[in-house]
């Protein structure tokens, strides 16, 4: 695994290279899917089962085809082993307990005049979640896009996942079984983002799109913002790893690898203030990739989009971490919760040496569904605050709008604005 010191006078240009990891290029396939969602918008099923036909290598013959039926989920939870029932309800409870604690309440305050402000929190009415496939199935994800749903209290879930060759995963199955999902259909990539953003004949237009996918996904689903509320982009999945002497190289060899095996663009990036743990750390990394069930994949991107940076202590570590402001970010060091308030941007933040990023992937409970690329500056994990929505409610008193209404008026006028003026003033000489 490439090791670099930031003493080194290529250390700019590298670390430059680091930064730009979750740039996708979106211009270069947004006419091919804006052409796929004027498709779906004008012609509804008839065009997602052409593109189905296209892309997944099956064509529905009736519209029913397409929605998957709750027989076939109760089935598929009914023949899996029992031991990963247990560890699938696990789940469920520990993201369901997690997230309950997120929600936020409606709350109102009321001002000696008699007026009354606060806010109202509403779920929406219907949400739209995607779920990838293809290279591996993610009950996981299902689990980490629904539950805040539930627990937000949307009334509808709508659920849509890539079948190639008609065939779904039976864990993926299971898992919407779990979440007692009733509407689940069979159509992925740019076509499912379209046919829940505009709605067909079968499909149902959504309020709000969570969940991960491919560049098409990516760039469908910032082309239907507006018309629909979105989670965020989301590019290939990451860890950064803060780790300085004491920490164990088979411990952070392996975390690493643990997302070099997502996808060949997934980055692994460990930053130390040890020479000698990065050297330790890149001899295991070479010894583990081979033993991985995906090794080729996880080879390539460590190869391509991994490093080691080794800094002149824990402080340059954490300043050169927050500017990449990774996805997973685990710290293993002597003191982890010392570090804490020094850490600006991350999607999630993993403290000890006996937190690895899977443990947060699956049971811990806080969602997996994470800014990526450098966005966890500005974007938050996945959470019921996605599918809810606030408003601001305002009642004024008598006494209240006599306190202020004169100033509303004065502003009013200055804007040029003679009815807002005026419609504060005919209350105040009332």
């Amino acid at each position: 695994m490439k090791i670099v010191n930031s003493n080194d006078s290529s250390f700019e240009k590298e670390f430059s290279e680091l930064l730009n990891r979750g740039k996708m290029d979106i211009d270069s396939v947004s006419k091919i899917v804006q052409d796929l969602l004027n498709e779906i918008k004008q012609d509804g099923n008839s065009a997602l089962k052409s593109q189905i036909a296209r892309f997944d290598r099956w064509e529905p013959q009736d519209d029913s085809e397409l929605k998957v039926d709750v027989t076939d989920m109760k089935k598929a939870y009914e023949n899996i082993d029992s031991e990963l029932k247990e560890a699938l309800h696990l789940a469920y409870d520990r993201i369901k307990a997690y997230h309950e604690k997120l929600m936020p309440e409606t709350w109102t305050y009321k001002e000696e005049s008699g007026t009354i402000l606060g806010q109202k929190v509403t779920p929406v009415d219907r949400a739209g979640l995607y779920i990838p496939g293809g290279k591996a199935a993610y009950p996981s994800s299902l689990l980490m896009n629904a539950i805040p749903a539930i627990v937000a209290g949307v009334e509808e879930i709508v659920v849509c996942t890539p079948a190639p060759d008609n065939e779904l995963n039976e864990l993926l199955l299971a898992a919407c079984h779990i979440c007692n999902l009733k509407h689940v259909y069979r159509v992925g990539g740019a076509s499912a983002i379209g046919a829940m953003a505009f709605g067909t004949e079968t499909i149902p237009k959504v309020d709000v799109i969570t969940g991960p996918g491919n560049i098409f996904v990516a760039t469908a689903k910032k082309l239907v913002y507006g018309e629909v509320n979105i989670d965020m982009i989301a590019g290939p999945s990451e860890i950064g790893v803060i780790a300085d002497a004491t920490a164990k190289e088979d411990y952070l060899a392996i975390d690493l690898l643990s997302q070099a095996e997502h996808d060949e663009m997934a980055s692994s990036i460990l930053i130390t203030d040890s020479e000698e743990l990065a050297q330790k750390v890149s001899e295991k990394v070479e010894e583990f990739v081979n033993d991985l069930s995906r090794k080729e994949i996880a080879k390539k991107s460590i190869n391509e989009r991994g490093a080691i940076i080794v800094t002149k202590d824990i402080n340059e570590a954490i300043e050169l971490m927050n500017q990449i402001a990774p996805e997973h970010l685990e710290v293993v060091t002597k003191e982890p919760f010392v570090l804490l308030d020094k850490i600006k941007h991350a999607g999630a933040i993993f403290l000890g040496e006996y937190t690895p990023e899977p443990i947060g992937d699956y049971l811990a409970g806080p969602n997996h569904t994470l800014p990526t690329g450098g966005t966890a500056k500005f974007y938050s994990p996945l959470s019921v605050d996605n599918f809810l929505k606030k408003s601001s409610i305002i009642s004024m008193s008598k006494e209240g709008i006599k306190e202020i209404g004169k100033q509303c008026a004065l502003i009013a006028d200055t804007e040029g604005l003679t009815a807002h003026a005026q419609s504060v003033r005919i209350r105040l000489e009332d």
